[in-house]
């Protein structure tokens, strides 16, 4: 909880900036609010304040000791990469006339995240998605005199409306079967096997996974991404494939993989797993027939998602939960990575075509030593994290029995190192241009930083994995 009201607070605090002219102090003063959630986050695992299980009337459960871990780490990997994104989006919200309600917008958006990892209701659900999705359709249309950026904010708040109305329905359905909106009365329903269901409940469970894999921009219902991450300013197409996959992952796996409608996952694990095959085969054959390397990223994007619905697929697998985060902490450290460097070619060029990252080598060896970094990683190649992320959720499904998924996604992966090595090709080996490519000294900062993180991950996994045995042995 305590996360939730530093990030509210944080919002309010840079909405009043403007009017008490404090906004020079803006970025440091962010710098340090974030730093706060992360410290509040992390402080769950070693003190127990006895207030820690449940608020607001049992709606949120950020730490009840015997889900503890999963909340804490989830929130914390969310907080530590929207730091990561404010340090790289400096220069685009001070370009920004409205600086304050942008930034505003972004902790909000961070608040609504957060609920998603610790909602032990169905209404909180609902209303964390709403609260995560509002701020990003302005922020998507946030270059008012782009006709993309127009574009793309129209397309997201119209397939995002529709994914929210399904969630309803599908929550309605539930509640009409159950008669509570309370986690832990629909769970005890659901193993009730002497007493039978009625089929709107399940009716009800489909429409709420098709509100939530709309969300997560999971196949069939991935088709907004595309246009909406290519036409978004490429900052927030970085907050969108980063914060906001990992809350809607999150938020999937607190419902299908707890007690809540892990009941019924005979019913719903064997549709996730189709949906993880088609997610996988489209975003990364997709991704091969594309020129634009940020259209390349959403596709790439979609193919994440693949492997993240594979684990909550693997329902049965003890590894499950673990391969979620640490899937969701590499992708995000190395997304941030590339879209870093790419925001950075896309000033220097004025496009986000491979060509424009021929000779970058040359030109700018941080530059492509960190991108190839990154790609490395969201290929799956060791030693970065990524090789490990993929390694648990591989191991995760041919333990619980979807040997023929974790094949799909072998076979997605190697389609996948085609198109990162088209990029890392053209920084090495194909000439260069005159255009100079310059990198800020906090871009430079933050590139080596997380470039060594995903190092440091790929050769030391256990260092992320150990936090949740640390709070779970608290």
């Amino acid at each position: 909880m305590k996360p939730i009201l530093v990030l509210t607070g944080l919002g309010i605090l840079t909405l009043l900036a403007e009017l008490f002219r404090f906004r020079k102090a803006l970025f440091p003063l962010v710098i340090i609010g974030l730093l706060g959630a992360l410290a509040a986050t992390i402080s769950y695992a070693w003190y127990d304040d006895g207030a820690m299980g449940t608020f607001i009337n049992g709606m949120l459960r950020f730490g009840s000791k015997e889900a503890v871990s999963f909340p804490m780490i989830t929130s914390a990997i969310i907080i530590t990469t929207a730091l990561l994104w404010y340090l790289m989006q400096k220069d685009f919200l001070s370009d920004e006339t409205n600086e304050t309600d942008h930034t505003a917008l972004v902790m909000f958006m961070l608040a609504g995240a957060i609920i998603l990892t610790c909602f032990s209701n169905l209404t909180m659900l609902f209303l964390g998605v709403e609260i995560l999705s509002i701020p990003l359709y302005v922020m998507a249309g946030s270059r008012k005199n782009d006709l993309h950026s127009n574009e793309s904010a129209f397309k997201y708040f119209l397939t995002g409306s529709f994914a929210s109305g399904f969630l309803l329905f599908g929550i309605t359905l539930i509640y009409g079967a159950v008669g509570s909106f309370d986690m832990n009365v629909i769970g005890e329903v659901m193993m009730d096997t002497a007493k039978a269901q009625p089929s709107f409940l399940y009716a009800g469970v489909v429409l709420l996974l098709v509100g939530m894999l709309f969300k997560v921009s999971a196949a069939p219902f991935h088709f907004w991404a595309p246009d909406v991450y290519q036409g978004a300013p490429t900052p927030v197409t970085a907050l969108m494939s980063t914060v906001v996959k990992t809350a809607a992952i999150v938020a999937i796996a607190n419902l299908f993989l707890s007690k809540v409608l892990g009941p019924l996952a005979s019913f719903w694990a064997p549709v996730l797993a189709v949906c993880a095959a088609l997610t996988l085969l489209i975003g990364n054959i997709s991704a091969v027939m594309q020129t634009s390397v940020k259209r390349m990223l959403a596709f790439s994007s979609i193919s994440h998602a693949g492997f993240l619905v594979m684990a909550v697929a693997a329902v049965g697998s003890s590894m499950a939960p673990k391969a979620i985060y640490f899937y969701t902490a590499a992708y995000s450290i190395a997304s941030i990575t590339a879209f870093t460097v790419l925001l950075n070619v896309i000033k220097a060029h004025r496009n986000d075509n491979v060509d424009s990252f021929n000779g970058l080598a040359k030109k700018n060896p941080l530059l492509a030593v960190t991108m190839t970094i990154g790609l490395l990683s969201l290929a799956g190649i060791p030693p970065t994290a990524g090789f490990f992320g993929k390694y648990f959720i591989f191991a995760a499904a041919f333990t619980s029995g979807y040997g023929w998924l974790a094949v799909i996604g072998i076979l997605a992966s190697l389609v996948g190192v085609y198109y990162y090595f088209r990029i890392i090709i053209a920084m090495y080996f194909r000439p260069a241009d005159e255009t100079a490519v310059t990198v800020s000294s906090l871009h430079q900062v933050l590139l080596f930083v997380t470039a060594v993180l995903t190092i440091v991950l790929g050769l030391l996994p256990d260092l992320l994995l150990n936090i949740s045995a640390m709070a779970e042995g608290k």
